[in-house]
C-alpha cells in the first residue's frame, strides 16, 4: 500500500512539474533574441523549440551536451537516460525532434555571465511528451 502511494505522489510531481515547464517555454518563442541569463531560461528556450510528434505521450528522454560561451553546440548530443516506447519508428522521430529543437535553437542568445558560467559545462534537459503538450 505504502509503495502504491510513493508512485502516485511521484507522479502527482512530476506532472505538476511538466506542467510548469510547459507553461514556461510558452512564454518564449522560438528563436527569440532576448538574451538568456539562466538554465531556466536556456531550457525554455530550446523546449519552445520542440514539438512533440503525435503519439508520443508518456515518452521521455534526457539529453546530455555542452554550449560554448558564443551559445553554440559543443560535441554532439547524447542520450542519459529513456524511457521509449514498442514502435521503433515512432521513437525515431521522438528522438529526431528533440534534435531539431535543439537545432532549432542554437546559437542561444547567452548573456555574457551566462555565458561564462555554463561554457562546457554539461546539461541535461528532460523531454517528456505529455497528453496535450510538450514539456
Amino acid at each position: 500500500m505504502k509503495h502504491r502511494s510513493a508512485i502516485v505522489a511521484t507522479a502527482l510531481a512530476l506532472a505538476l512539474v511538466a506542467c510548469a515547464t510547459e507553461a514556461r517555454s510558452q512564454e518564449r518563442a522560438c528563436r527569440s533574441p532576448d538574451p538568456i541569463d539562466t538554465i531556466d531560461e536556456m531550457f525554455d528556450a530550446i523546449f519552445a523549440c520542440w514539438q512533440p510528434p503525435p503519439g508520443s505521450a508518456g515518452l521521455t528522454l534526457t539529453l546530455s551536451f555542452s554550449i560554448r560561451k558564443n551559445g553554440t553546440l559543443m560535441g554532439k548530443p547524447r542520450a542519459t537516460f529513456s524511457h521509449m516506447g514498442d514502435d521503433a519508428s515512432l521513437n525515431r522521430v521522438f528522438v529526431s525532434s528533440m534534435l531539431e529543437a535543439l537545432d532549432k535553437a542554437l546559437p542561444m542568445p547567452l548573456s555574457d555571465s551566462m555565458g561564462g558560467a555554463i561554457a562546457g559545462r554539461p546539461l541535461f534537459p528532460r523531454f517528456m511528451a505529455v497528453i496535450g503538450g510538450a514539456s
